[in-house]
């Protein structure tokens, strides 16, 4: 019993706190789209520049710690067996490569 109190003490908690700091976006005689629209275009600015400089990179070192990880495995692989496993590696490393220059065709995609 005392830990259903914890879990619902939590999840109010949650509820209270994303109601706290969220807003809403009114839309005038009934234009949801153009209410989206002025919200995204008044935060667009802030959006791009946080998954540019954070987003982004934190992908991209999770990705290449993976990539160089798997490669060491794969090498440790093709020394016990003599086959070297080139699939997971190579799939990596194209994320990677996707990842690393994402930022200069995603926002033409998306805008």
């Amino acid at each position: 019993m005392k830990r259903c109190k914890k879990i619902a003490l939590a999840l109010t908690l949650v509820l209270m706190v994303s109601l706290l700091f969220s807003t809403t976006a009114f839309a005038a005689n009934g234009d949801v789209a153009g209410a989206i629209e002025g919200t995204w275009n008044d935060a667009s600015g802030q959006i791009k520049t946080v998954v540019n400089k954070v987003v982004f990179p934190a992908i991209d070192l999770i990705l290449a710690v993976f990539f160089f990880a798997k490669l060491g495995t794969a090498y440790f692989d093709y020394r016990k067996h003599g086959q070297f496993e080139w699939a997971a590696p190579a799939i990596l490393f194209a994320c990677l490569v996707f990842t690393l220059t994402a930022p200069t065709y995603i926002w033409q995609i998306l805008a």
